[in-house]
């Protein structure tokens, strides 16, 4: 006891300084902010990226809604704020300071929204009706995962998107993909939580993750012509696009049957849950960035 007594004062000083050292803040080096084309509903094609390759960071043509998303490391629908910020779009061009990291790109995106965008916001929970991604007993699903795959820290890391009026494709690091097209989704390689997320774009609410499935699978889920066009519909409406009103009616008269079959088809369903979940909500924020 007398050796615990002796070091606790000791202990308790170091716990003292280390709480009260404040933490580093990191930041881009150089960063450019442009404005980049709204997409709209006429616009034969759409592309949007991110490109990190040794100290550059392209980040293409993504809304300031991705940008939370990307720094706060949360889902679309967890981003409560005004209609722009998802129809605004920016392009960023950015270096990484010396012995800075990809991963620590988020915190970077931080700072640049609180001192290009003046963003403030504040955090809270909000319940939601949501669909829950969950496993069939039997289903066939198999476990791509590759054992000799290696997260390399200073490979590039790309993801690249193109979309359009013809459907969507999007291609991740370590041959991940997916795509949207021709009435039928087909991902390739993709986790259970990020099909669910990519789920929830084509959806009329969130989609959460409930499989506790933690490796890569292929998915293939043949749509009708009607529930594909009305997934479409529900995609460029998460992307901001402005559409015509007869667009959202369609939306009354679809029932998403097909993909609900088509995911029971590869063990997996949709079932209605409700869920509170962790929500960011912009007070307010800069429509146009401050000047580079």
């Amino acid at each position: 006891m007398k050796v615990i007594r002796m070091f606790m004062p000791a202990a308790l000083v170091l716990a003292t300084a280390l709480a009260q050292t404040p933490a580093q803040r990191l930041e881009f080096e150089v960063v450019s902010v442009k404005a980049a084309p709204p997409i709209t509903a006429g616009a034969p094609q759409v592309n949007i990226g991110l490109h990190i390759d040794g100290a550059q960071v392209h980040l293409i043509s993504l809304s300031l809604s991705d940008y939370i998303r990307m720094a706060y490391k949360v889902k679309n629908y967890q981003v409560i704020g005004p209609e722009w910020i998802e129809s605004e779009r920016f392009t960023v061009d950015a270096k990484l300071p010396a012995g800075g990291a990809k991963e620590q790109v988020p915190e970077m995106l931080k700072s640049l929204l609180t001192d290009r965008f003046q963003l403030k916001f504040h955090n809270d929970t909000k319940e939601f009706p949501v669909y829950g991604l969950e496993t069939i007993p039997g289903g066939k699903l198999k476990d791509l995962t590759d054992a000799s795959e290696a997260q390399d820290d200073k490979a590039p890391t790309e993801v690249n998107a193109a979309g359009g009026p013809s459907g969507v494709a999007v291609s991740l690091p370590g041959g991940a993909s997916y795509s949207f097209g021709d009435n039928k989704f087909i991902g390739k390689k993709l986790t259970m939580a990020y099909l669910a997320d990519t789920l929830s774009r084509f959806m009329d609410r969130p989609v959460v993750d409930m499989t506790n499935l933690k490796g890569k699978y292929d998915i293939n889920v043949p749509l009708s012509e009607d529930d594909y066009r009305g997934m479409l519909i529900r995609s460029a409406i998460s992307a901001g696009v402005a559409l015509p009103p007869e667009a959202l009616r369609y939306l009354a008269t679809i029932s998403d049957s097909t993909l609900h079959s088509g995911l029971r088809a590869n063990g997996l369903k949709l079932e209605t849950r409700k869920a509170p979940l962790q929500v960011i909500v912009v007070d307010s924020v800069l429509k146009t960035p401050t000047d580079n």
